[in-house]
């Protein structure tokens, strides 16, 4: 089906820096991505200590937030 469409492709000579450049963005897209996996995973470590820290009365909550926004 897909046999009888045309395919551009760039000479030969340009697909090699062409690939190069895909390679380099694609591993500093992935480094981007372990990295926000990562902080994320801090964030709900501390967002779990947090609000553990509140229910058994470690920290002190009462007033950060005022009565009519707490409703």
């Amino acid at each position: 089906m897909f046999t009888s469409f045309p395919l551009c492709l760039p000479p030969q000579d340009e697909q090699g820096p062409l690939l190069e450049f895909l390679e380099e963005k694609e591993q500093e897209l992935n480094g981007l991505l372990r990295t926000s996996e990562q902080a994320i995973l801090l964030l709900q470590e501390r967002r779990s200590a947090l609000i553990s820290a509140a229910v058994t009365g470690q920290i002190d909550v009462r007033g950060l937030v005022p009565e009519a926004e707490a409703a």
